[in-house]
């Protein structure tokens, strides 16, 4: 069971060629569960609110993509938040650290291609 970050998602959706074939892999096995966060969902709006260029993309119509594809939607609730003071302070990005978290605590594996993302502890996999 994945769960993928921002970027990733982005790039899924987009058929980037910045996705590599490893995420690829990892995201489009057959028997795997993919999950994306509404926090992602958030960070797409505001940074497409934003005008940034990385962010080009209609954040409703990637939700209703990813759903309509059989990704599932994990809400960011209360104990997810909690859960973001135990990470080390590795990186400041709140985004980053609340898909931490969430991964944490769900027992998911986070996919990212952020080499900082990835020196946390646990099941982070750099793609």
């Amino acid at each position: 069971m994945i769960l993928a970050d921002t970027h990733l998602l982005l790039w899924a959706a987009q058929r980037s060629p910045r996705l590599s074939k490893k995420a690829a892999d990892q995201i489009m096995a057959a028997n795997q569960q993919r999950w994306f966060s509404v926090a992602s969902i958030w960070e797409a709006t505001i940074k497409h609110m934003l005008g940034r260029k990385d962010f080009a993309v209609n954040p409703g119509a990637l939700r209703r993509g990813l759903l309509a594809n059989g990704w599932r939607e994990l809400a960011v609730g209360g104990e997810h938040a909690l859960a973001v003071a135990a990470l080390p302070p590795i990186h400041k990005d709140p985004f980053d650290r609340i898909l931490l978290a969430q991964a944490k605590v769900e027992g998911l594996t986070l996919l990212t291609s952020d080499k900082i993302v990835a020196r946390y502890p646990g099941q982070v996999m750099k793609v």
